[in-house]
């Protein structure tokens, strides 16, 4: 016990040891009982890798110290898998340490104890819950980031499945929170794991090329970095800055080699020089100078100082061209801007104490949790799709005739601008400019478009339910579905009506009408709605989404028939008998026009079947015919099906049709009507057609009086010679 103690011991130090060279203020007594907790209750259990559990919440406590975070920070990475894996409870966890810490415990642990259809449901909801708790605290997430990171630096412990899932879901929901927190080394290590995992090949050859340029890359980039040195020196004397190089992230690299088609050496900004300095002025100056020492290749220059990305990130980007003959990108900021790039939201602990209630910056910055959430009301799988495209790292910055900047994920289409810029504008468009030309509304924004919005003011004007497929953006999309919620309520209920009768009809979904509205009722009550007419104009206006929600109703329809007695086709008739002049018995129907049906030309003897038509009388079937339901209780209408048989009448030859597979000779024709004229078989059509190998295929309508009839008349066709078969078949 002793040697376990001083083990823990010594893993509490490596942790002190972190904190200490933060030289910040820390309540070291909250982070050695939230240790202290996280080693006694995770006592016992292992991880996949076979270390004690108690690690992994310390490695994440490391990383958050690394980032500069608070105490409470600290003290809710050591507890974040407590409350899930352990016997301790969220109040245990106020009581001890505070409202903070177990707020943000409790946004950290995943959605586990609830029954979800899906993995993908219980995915969208613990983001919803975690997006929530983003709202009240940021420091959620930057913990759940830290977390992700650590599981991903192990991942070779898990199985191989659960390794390509896990990566998938980092590199296409954590990676994209990262980066627009701007916490660049948390995102682009997630990124690099993740994808290694996903494409080992990819990475170690892309590994590969780096490392067989990496002597001429270092010999060539300290010569060019002595360069601007010695002339930063001499034309801005007295200027601190500093000199950082940097290279391309292997995602990064493989994103444009084999997303956009590039050549290795077609990508400009794989290494890059980074000018860090006092202030902007500082910036645009050695900008100038830069210019003048290499020569800028075209169109290859960013200001994100005066326009910064959505993740506050702020630099000048150039990408130049020396004597060397290698492109390379030089980045220039200033010192604040560079810890706002390296630790984005996290830098706010790191800088400055914490963040305060009236730090509108940071409101601004968390602004787009709030939308998210906001836009998501109705669908919470949404969020995942959200955030791939919401939070893309490819961001599109296109202009209004009056100068302002919009920023938008890639792919965007001029209907999200229209709504970027405004609800009232988006609501009025009815085309748009692009650099002064008329462009369909499917246009995608490019960076750098002049683009101007076309709206009218005519009265009762609206977006096209189609803008919803078009658009891109959660937002846009959101706000198109709020107009029809509110304009077009009984439009949105027809439509919404009509949707789901289709699907039900799809999906063989058919009640008694009282048994259907109940059901209808309990949808409406499981999609949050207040009754059926709310049902279908959320459907209408595409606020629930049927594709998303129609397995479920299936399995609720499933379990309901299920608890009924099994229906036979009996269950569907009358039993009062009524005879028709083709000798067919229906039952339960009086007085109706009854005719054969051309699709398996039933014969007396066969057994049969009726179903009532539509305006056209009773349609008998043979029961093995194709266009007869195997499970009458998985059909639309079952009731439609009726029970019918033969019965003598005084019609005696019903018509039928029999196909002949024989050699392609001469005389054959003439033999079958001969044989069809012996047997006093009346012949009403005759069709012959060549097939490969010298063969053919004859079919001849006939009348019959029976099966055993027409069985004596393929007997008969049969024995002919050259005929390899011959056999009835459905006209």
């Amino acid at each position: 016990m002793l040697e376990l103690e001083l083990k823990y011991e010594q893993s509490y130090k490596s942790l002190l040891g972190l904190i200490e060279e933060q030289n910040e203020k820390y309540d070291i007594d909250m982070i050695r009982r939230a240790f202290e907790i996280c080693v006694t209750s995770h006592k016992g259990q292992f991880r996949k890798s076979k270390d004690e559990y108690y690690i992994h919440p310390l490695c994440v406590a490391k990383i958050i110290v690394q980032l500069g975070m608070d105490s409470e920070s600290i003290a809710a990475a050591l507890l974040h898998d407590v409350v899930e894996d352990t016997e301790i409870g969220l109040d245990e966890i106020r009581a001890r340490f505070g409202p903070d810490v177990a707020l943000i415990v409790d946004g950290v642990t995943k959605i586990g104890r609830i029954q979800f259809v899906s993995r993908e449901e219980q995915q969208a909801e613990s983001l919803r819950k975690m997006l929530i708790a983003m709202g009240k605290d940021i420091r959620v997430i930057i913990i759940k980031l830290c977390d992700r990171l650590h599981n991903m630096r192990t991942i070779e412990s898990m199985p191989e499945q659960k390794q390509r899932d896990k990566a998938l879901e980092t590199i296409e929901i954590y990676a994209p929170i990262a980066h627009r927190l701007g916490i660049r080394p948390i995102k682009e290590e997630l990124e690099d794991l993740a994808f290694k995992t996903l494409d080992p090949i990819a990475y170690h050859e892309i590994e590969a090329m780096l490392a067989s340029k990496k002597d001429f890359r270092e010999k060539t980039f300290n010569a060019i970095r002595q360069r601007i040195e010695e002339r930063l020196a001499h034309d801005m004397p007295g200027i601190e800055f500093v000199l950082q190089a940097r290279v391309k992230s292997i995602p990064g690299i493989y994103r444009k080699m084999f997303i956009q088609g590039k050549d290795f050496d077609e990508i400009y900004d794989v290494y890059a020089l980074r000018i860090i300095t006092d202030t902007v002025t500082d910036c645009y100056n050695v900008l100038g100078i830069m210019h003048d020492m290499f020569r800028p290749i075209p169109n290859r220059f960013k200001d994100y100082v005066a326009t910064p990305k959505p993740n506050m990130y702020q630099s000048l980007h150039t990408t130049v061209i020396g004597r060397e003959a290698v492109p390379f990108e030089i980045q220039i900021r200033t010192f604040d801007m560079h810890h706002t790039a390296e630790y984005g939201i996290a830098a706010h602990w790191k800088y400055k104490e914490g963040i305060t209630t009236n730090d509108k910056q940071m409101e601004n910055r968390l602004a787009w949790i709030r939308q998210m959430l906001d836009n998501q009301d109705e669908d919470a799988s949404d969020l995942v799709r959200t955030i791939k495209i919401d939070l893309s790292e490819e961001d599109t910055f296109a202009v209004t005739p009056k100068g302002d900047v919009i920023n938008l994920p890639a792919g965007a289409t001029v209907i999200d601008f229209a709504f970027a810029i405004h609800s009232a504008v988006g609501i009025r468009m009815i085309g748009a400019k692009v650099d002064s030309k008329i462009v369909p509304i499917t246009h995608v924004v490019k960076t750098g478009e002049v683009i101007e919005i076309l709206t009218t003011n005519a009265q009762g004007h609206g977006p096209s339910r189609d803008w919803l497929n078009i658009a891109v953006t959660s937002s846009a999309k959101a706000k198109i579905r709020s107009w029809f919620k509110k304009e077009r309520r009984e439009e949105n209920i027809e439509t919404g009506k009509a949707a789901l009768e289709s699907e039900f009809r799809r999906n063989s979904i058919v009640l008694p009408e009282k048994e259907m509205r109940e059901f209808l009722e309990e949808i409406a009550k499981k999609q949050k709605c207040q009754g059926v007419d709310e049902l279908y104009a959320s459907i209408g206006y595409g606020g629930i989404l049927l594709e998303k929600v129609m397995p479920r109703i299936k399995e609720d329809y499933l379990r309901l028939i299920k608890t009924a007695e099994k229906p036979s086709i009996e269950d569907y008739i009358q039993k009062h008998v009524v005879k028709s002049p083709e000798g067919v018995v229906i039952e339960g129907i009086d007085n109706c026009l009854v005719k054969l049906s051309k699709c398996c030309a039933p014969l007396p003897g066969d057994n049969i079947i009726g179903f009532i038509t539509r305006g056209h009388g009773v349609s008998v079937h043979k029961k093995d015919c194709v266009n007869v339901p195997r499970d009458f209780t998985k059909i639309p209408e079952p009731e439609r099906w009726i029970n019918a048989y033969w019965v003598d009448s005084g019609q005696t030859n019903f018509t039928t049709a029999v196909q002949i597979s024989a050699l392609d000779r001469d005389g054959l024709l003439a033999e079958i009507t001969n044989v069809l004229f012996n047997m006093r078989v009346g012949l009403h059509a005759l069709n012959a057609r060549a097939v490969k190998g010298g063969n053919c295929v004859i079919t001849v309508t006939v009348s019959a009086a029976s099966v055993e009839h027409l069985r004596s008349i393929i007997a008969r066709l049969t024995k002919l010679e050259g005929v390899y078969s011959v056999e009835r078949m459905n006209q």
